[in-house]
């Protein structure tokens, strides 16, 4: 299993609460630039994955909202089917349907979970998780949807002390102005 990291990210790095998550200023920075471009090429990466690695504080957001929702495309049907792995020290048991807890060491289940055959295994938001497993080598992809905006303030996902090789393997343009950056991990 290959293991990917997806994220919105505008242009000055900011990835926190794209969506419309509360506690920050600028919070659902991308809902302007959606469209159904993005959401098709967000639905054909949902079927292209076989399960999900989760930090909690998405898990959670996700957990949230998706359980109740339905769409004639099939996609909140994948994203309650699929296999979700959630990295925390702070949750006992997770509800949502498929979860599952990572127990132990985070580094040793993730390389047990990229061991396994299949497709991808998908690391959507959950910035401090991949944060945490940049400098092990174990994020094989980097799919990064750069919106036309700056910021200013936020969590960052680049900016820690590493350095990571990457080589480029697609650039997409959507019609809002959003790029799609796909990266492999050199």
């Amino acid at each position: 299993m290959k293991l990917v990291v997806t994220e919105f990210i505008s242009l000055d790095g900011v990835v926190e609460a794209p969506g419309g998550e509360k506690g920050y200023k600028h919070t659902g920075w991308t809902i302007p630039y959606w469209n159904d471009e993005i959401a098709m090429f967000k639905l054909d990466e949902l079927f292209t994955c076989d399960a999900f690695l989760l930090g909690r504080v998405t898990y959670e957001s996700f957990a949230g909202a998706w359980p109740t929702r339905t769409d004639e495309m099939g996609f909140a049907d994948r994203m309650n089917s699929l296999p979700k792995y959630v990295a925390t020290t702070a949750l006992k048991e997770a509800a949502w349907n498929n979860s599952s807890i990572l127990i132990g060491d985070i580094y040793e289940q993730v390389l047990k979970l990229k061991g396994q055959p299949g497709q991808d295994l998908l690391i959507a938001g959950s910035c401090m998780l991949a944060q945490s497993l940049m400098p092990c080598g174990l994020i094989d992809e980097f799919r990064l949807l750069v919106y036309p905006l700056i910021l200013g303030s936020g969590r960052r996902l680049f900016g820690r002390d590493e350095k990571i090789d990457l080589k480029l393997l697609e650039t997409r343009m959507f019609s809002t102005g959003v790029t799609l950056l796909r990266y492999e991990t050199a």
